[in-house]
């Protein structure tokens, strides 16, 4: 098992509420179904600003769209905030979440707000958003907060009123199922360059808003579980996890991770992460040429009770079905390469009847704790 002491230096602020105990963060897993849901934006979304803002938020559309992921078998979803949404209307933003709330709850979805992410865009902007570039995967999603917010220590003040305003409002609301603190903090445009300096640059700048990130959550006091998924690197050892890796597992109450790899070293990274004796969630998987497919993976994360939320429900403004290489995006234009992400055309049709029914059937019989 790992514990605090494997570490050197405090990963935490001395003065915040603690994480939750290994045995309450089991009690409240043990209450609960196997999840299997989905990295929910609407289609009609470029992003999370074109997601949320009251000009072009569609709660329709969003009803629509969960009721689809409802009728596969799924009953989570993973959905992006953005603290400029926070600042630029935060009563409106927030009768908004609680909208959608209605809505998942309404089809059986249980929902997991993501607070922060470094990936993409680090310069988001307010009001109309521009529209996909043709052939690119994700062309407009934007960074929260964005690099000018996260370098400008006179912003973190709004930043913390953001974290615990929203926290505050659905600290107790059974429609949230957990909080994602902050989504891969260690990633970004720049992470692509591996430039050693540049990665430091980027590691010091997030590391200490991230320890201040996970401790204004907890002084809300959720009734939820707080965690940040780790997604990087051999996570086989301490010794072998960074700076950030190790905040992020020493903050979450459970332990989640991306992986978009083949079955076998998904398997292999849940045998590395069931030392940290705690609930696991996989947020982020399905990558299908890379062998990362709902029937690979997911009879992996039924026997080991993980839950599994896969990247995209419905191919829209996101362009997520196309690689993260653009290189081989004609490919999947054509229809002579699979699609990357998503599971479903916008009109709700399947793009593979097989997976649905692959869905279908295992989402229907429950689970047995490993």
């Amino acid at each position: 098992m790992f514990r605090s002491t494997d570490f050197d230096g405090a990963l935490a602020p001395a003065a915040a509420p603690r994480r939750w105990p290994a045995d309450a963060a089991h009690r409240w897993y043990d209450g609960l179904p196997w999840l299997v849901g989905c990295n929910f934006t609407p289609s009609y979304a470029i992003n999370q600003l074109e997601f949320w803002q009251a000009e072009t938020f569609d709660l329709a559309a969003i009803d629509r769209e969960l009721a689809w992921a409802a009728a596969l078998g799924m009953n989570a979803a993973r959905i992006y905030l953005h603290d400029l949404l926070w600042e630029q209307d935060a009563a409106g933003f927030t009768a908004r979440i609680d909208a959608v709330l209605d809505v998942a709850s309404k089809h059986g979805i249980r929902t997991m707000p993501v607070l922060f992410d470094s990936c993409w865009d680090p310069d988001p902007a307010l009001g109309p958003q521009r529209d996909p570039r043709p052939g690119v995967h994700n062309s407009g999603w934007v960074q929260s907060p964005g690099v000018p917010a996260l370098s400008d220590p006179s912003q973190h003040a709004r930043l913390r009123d953001y974290v615990t305003g929203v926290v505050s409002a659905f600290a107790n609301d059974p429609r949230i199922l957990a909080w994602d603190v902050w989504n891969e903090p260690d990633n970004g445009p720049e992470v692509s360059l591996c430039d050693p300096a540049v990665l430091a640059a980027k590691s010091n700048l997030v590391t200490p808003l991230l320890i201040e990130a996970f401790a204004w959550a907890r002084s809300a006091h959720p009734s939820q579980p707080l965690t940040s998924a780790i997604w990087l690197g051999n996570w086989s050892s301490p010794r072998r996890l960074s700076l950030i890796q190790r905040v992020q597992t020493e903050n979450s109450d459970v332990i989640s991770f991306h992986n978009y790899e083949n079955p076998r070293k998904f398997a292999r990274r849940i045998g590395w992460l069931k030392k940290f004796d705690r609930p696991m969630l996989c947020t982020e998987y399905l990558a299908r040429p890379t062998g990362s497919t709902f029937e690979a993976i997911l009879p992996h994360a039924k026997e080991h009770r993980v839950a599994a939320f896969c990247w995209g429900l419905v191919n829209g403004r996101t362009q997520t079905h196309l690689a993260w290489d653009a290189a081989d995006n004609h490919h999947i234009s054509e229809g002579r390469s699979p699609w990357f992400h998503d599971v479903l055309h916008a009109d709700g049709t399947p793009y593979s009847a097989d997976e649905i029914e692959f869905l279908k059937r295992i989402t229907a019989t429950p689970s047995v704790t490993a």
